[in-house]
């Protein structure tokens, strides 16, 4: 589908269906059932530049798209047995995320229990905010309780395996898992809940929402790290998104993949709480001997500034590491697991307190936060990167004591998409 002259421009909402006096947008394919905009929708004055960040390409949008400030990660499941259903559904998916991307309405289709408007019209007014559209395939996709529902199994990469249960595991069932991940990530909370909001409407009693986690981080600036809820910088150590080589390296899958992932990724997503009570009632110096870093600084035990190498034979006057042998920076490091790196996009999470009643000493009953990390992570094969890397870090990580990972899952995340096409249609046309 193209889009018109207007939305190469790139109207805000305000500025969308106005300049008529109210003329209704009528762009998405008939064959996909899309209603015009209704009344409620129109009204809306052009707009100047907008804040967006690119839709169609060789990869998917919010993988290396510098960080925006809130996410909304939703996992979804089929419920359909029809093939045509879901590539129907996933036309829509792709239609309905160009366009909000862009800032335009989601020109919803039209149910068949009940008329849909062309959007739910809560981010009326509001920029894109850079918003990106992640989407990805679980395993369920492919085959579920041992059938293959849509002629598939045979095109499931090797890499999207099921993830190895790690000491430590408390996942929740409800919360973990999914046939398909959508991830919204935007500079507004409310942009990033609508994207997937509008993606639940156009999914038509296709697929249904799994589970859903809001994050967030904030900085001083966009060029400065984010701290997690620990109050430590979180993501120093990743491969450089400027970096081509280190991303073909680490981060995308070539020739090695289905020629339909090429050019795509793989994303762990972890929910991981964190016992703050326990975290925030410790001295300055064992919560930076557990993490291997200075807290203000964000520079490794021993360095100066937050991008130093960390050196891991360092002493001290008494003979001992200057960075713990199981400090977090420590276990992580690739040096210590055979080169393996990922793109780390960790964001934060509060969804409230808690009543906690721990079963030993010193017997504590209260309420605790229900807070902690999103650990979203890119890679070209999760069995050489994250799998690889916290294998170690369940065992060994000092940092097990303050947190416990409760969801999450993997997901195979398409290469990107052209104009005309829908995400996933290679999968689909190899099948």
């Amino acid at each position: 589908m193209s889009e018109t002259g207007d939305e190469k421009q790139g109207l805000s909402r305000r500025g969308f269906l106005a300049r008529a006096g109210g003329l209704m947008a009528a762009v998405a394919g008939a064959s996909l059932g899309v209603r015009p905009a209704t009344d409620a929708i129109a009204g809306m004055k052009p707009g100047g530049s907008l804040a967006t960040e690119p839709f169609w390409g060789r990869h998917q949008g919010g993988i290396l798209t510098p960080m925006q400030n809130h996410t909304y990660f939703a996992a979804f499941d089929l419920v359909t047995a029809s093939r045509d259903d879901v590539i129907k559904m996933l036309r829509a998916w792709t239609t309905t995320a160009a366009r909000i991307t862009r800032g335009l309405p989601a020109n919803l289709i039209g149910q068949a229990r009940e008329t849909r408007q062309a959007d739910t019209g809560e981010t009326l007014g509001l920029s894109p905010a850079r918003l990106t559209i992640t989407v990805g395939f679980g395993a369920g996709l492919f085959t579920k309780n041992g059938q293959d529902r849509y002629g598939l199994a045979a095109h499931r990469p090797e890499a999207l395996v099921d993830l190895p249960r790690f000491n430590g595991d408390q996942l929740v069932d409800a919360m973990t898992g999914g046939d398909l991940s959508v991830q919204a990530c935007a500079d507004d909370p409310q942009v990033a809940f609508h994207a997937v909001r509008q993606l639940g409407l156009a999914a038509n009693y296709v697929a249904q929402i799994r589970w859903a986690q809001i994050g967030f981080i904030t900085r001083p600036s966009p060029k400065e790290t984010p701290r997690n809820l620990m109050g430590f910088k979180d993501g120093t150590s990743n491969p450089s998104v400027t970096d081509p080589k280190a991303m073909e390296e680490f981060v995308w899958v070539g020739d090695e993949g289905p020629a339909w992932m090429r050019g795509g990724s793989y994303v762990v997503m972890r929910r991981i709480r964190m016992a703050l009570e326990h975290w925030d009632r410790l001295a300055l110096e064992y919560q930076e001997q557990t993490i291997g870093r200075q807290k203000t600084s964000g520079a490794p035990l021993g360095g100066k500034k937050e991008f130093d190498t960390p050196n891991l034979t360092a002493t001290d006057k008494a003979g001992n590491r200057v960075i713990p042998d199981y400090s977090h920076v420590r276990i992580a490091m690739a040096e210590n697991n055979d080169g393996a790196r990922v793109l780390r996009r960790p964001y934060s999470y509060n969804d409230g307190v808690n009543f906690n009643a721990e079963h030993w000493p010193p017997w504590h009953q209260g309420m605790e936060y229900d807070a902690g990390l999103l650990f979203i992570c890119y890679q070209k094969d999760p069995r050489t990167g994250f799998i690889k890397i916290f294998d170690k870090m369940a065992k060994y990580d000092m940092m097990n004591q303050f947190v416990t990972h409760t969801g999450g899952g993997l997901f195979a995340c398409p290469g990107g998409i052209s104009e005309g096409e829908f995400i996933g249609q290679r999968l689909f046309e190899s099948a």
